[in-house]
């Protein structure tokens, strides 16, 4: 069975935790100092925020699927819309690992569909690129591979839309 996922980038995770906690009427299953996460059954949601220097808003769309079959299918339906679906394995988002597919609607909208592996204790992979201070801070690695943003992220932002189509070391929410 799929689970819908959704990510929002926000300036307060404390108050958006307070109010995501009272709109779905549960407290979330992972909180970090910097992310959180409700997984819910009603409505079936993968629900998560973070505050990691991201424009606030949406953050991306995804679809989490309970197994490695239900990915490759899901690969498949992908890989006949867009030539140019990008694929991670293996890689560390979001406190979890995951193997996962990366497409972009007609929109620019950024949709993943992953299939969680493991729970792990870091945000995600660091960025052989970033300074030693961002590595320290854990705000390097960006989230979506693909994303074509509609709006001009500054070139000190760490995270998490990059400013090209595609990057060879990505990690993601």
């Amino acid at each position: 069975m799929k689970r819908l996922h959704v990510h929002v980038s926000v300036d307060n995770l404390a108050d958006s935790i307070k109010f995501y906690s009272g709109m779905f009427y549960t407290e979330p299953t992972v909180v970090k100092t910097d992310y959180a996460k409700w997984m819910l059954d009603d409505p079936r949601v993968n629900f998560a925020i973070s505050q990691r220097g991201a424009q606030t808003g949406l953050n991306h769309l995804g679809i989490q699927v309970e197994s490695a079959a239900e990915l490759s299918e899901m690969q498949c339906r992908l890989g006949a819309l867009q030539p140019d679906v990008e694929k991670e394995e293996g890689v560390a988002c979001c406190y979890a690992k995951s193997d996962k597919y990366w497409v972009n609607d007609p929109s620019g909208i950024a949709w993943e569909t992953f299939h969680t592996l493991d729970s792990i204790p870091v945000f995600g992979e660091p960025d052989k690129t970033a300074t030693p201070a961002e590595a320290a801070a854990g705000t390097s690695a960006c989230c979506i591979p693909l994303a074509k943003p509609s709006i001009k992220i500054s070139a000190d932002a760490p995270c998490c839309v990059p400013t090209t189509q595609k990057s060879t070391t990505s990690a993601c929410c």
